[in-house]
Parts: C-alpha cells; sequence; structure tokens
C-alpha cells in the first residue's frame, strides 16, 4: 500500500529549525500502516528535513546558528556569492541538511531514537512552505 499526503508549514523567520515530528506522526498514525517506511520530502532549493535532538530546543537554535556563521548571507572569506537573488547561502544550508528523510514503521509508529525528531529547515523565510508524506507498507 502506497499513502501520500501533503502539509504546509509558515516559518515567520529568515532561518529557523521547526519540529514537525508531530504532523509526521499524525499522518503514519493515520494511515494504519503497521509495517513501512515514512519518508518526507521538501520540494524546496532553500529548506531541508533533517533529524536531529528533540528534547533541548537549544540544539536547533545551535544548529541555525552555526551554520549561518559557516554560511553567511553575503559570503564569507573573501568569497562573495554570484547568484542574483541573495538567498546563495540558502541554497548551500539546503544542500547539506538535504530535502528528504525516511524513517521505518514498526508496529505503526516511527522508529525514531529517544532523543530524535523531525525537523524543518527554513533557510530563506518567512515563507509559506509544502511537506510531502508518502508512506509505503503493509496493514
Amino acid at each position: 500500500m502506497i499513502l501520500f499526503e501533503e502539509f504546509r508549514v509558515n516559518t515567520h523567520e529568515r532561518e529557523v529549525l521547526l519540529e514537525i515530528t508531530n504532523e509526521i506522526t499524525q499522518i503514519v498514525k493515520n494511515s494504519n500502516i503497521n509495517k513501512g517506511t515514512c519518508s518526507v520530502f521538501v520540494p524546496h532549493t532553500t529548506a531541508g528535513i533533517t533529524i536531529n535532538e528533540n528534547a533541548d530546543r537549544s540544539v536547533m537554535k545551535d544548529v541555525a546558528n552555526y551554520l549561518n556563521k559557516l554560511i553567511p548571507k553575503g559570503g564569507g572569506l573573501g568569497y562573495s556569492f554570484k547568484h542574483g537573488e541573495g538567498n546563495s547561502d540558502a541554497h548551500i544550508k539546503c544542500s547539506l541538511t538535504g530535502n528528504s528523510i525516511d524513517v521505518l514503521i514498526h508496529d505503526g509508529k516511527l522508529m525514531l531514537g529517544t532523543w530524535q525528531g523531525i525537523m524543518f529547515a527554513e533557510y530563506d523565510g518567512p515563507k509559506n512552505r509544502k511537506v510531502f508524506v508518502q508512506i509505503t507498507g503493509e496493514f
């Protein structure tokens, strides 16, 4: 069985990591899939998806802040970006986090570790973004 769902994420800052574990968990629960895979895909070039710690919210801020220092908006280390829209840093950060993740489903539940959560990574907000979820498995 294959199920597909889409939802939106509204971001209110230029750069932020937002936890979307609850939204994904609810989609899996509603699917009634017992065993399978949940694929999450973000169809944007300046926003991504990652799995990281969700117990301490400062981890998400640390990741966003460090990426911003590593890849500043205007360039850095004597390099200035060539892309005319002024968001090359967001494209590079998205390449680092990626656009998709897969999480196993067992006994109808996402098989995330104790401290893991699914994070939507915005690098060029604020924006209204799409998240695609596809669940493949058996009842």
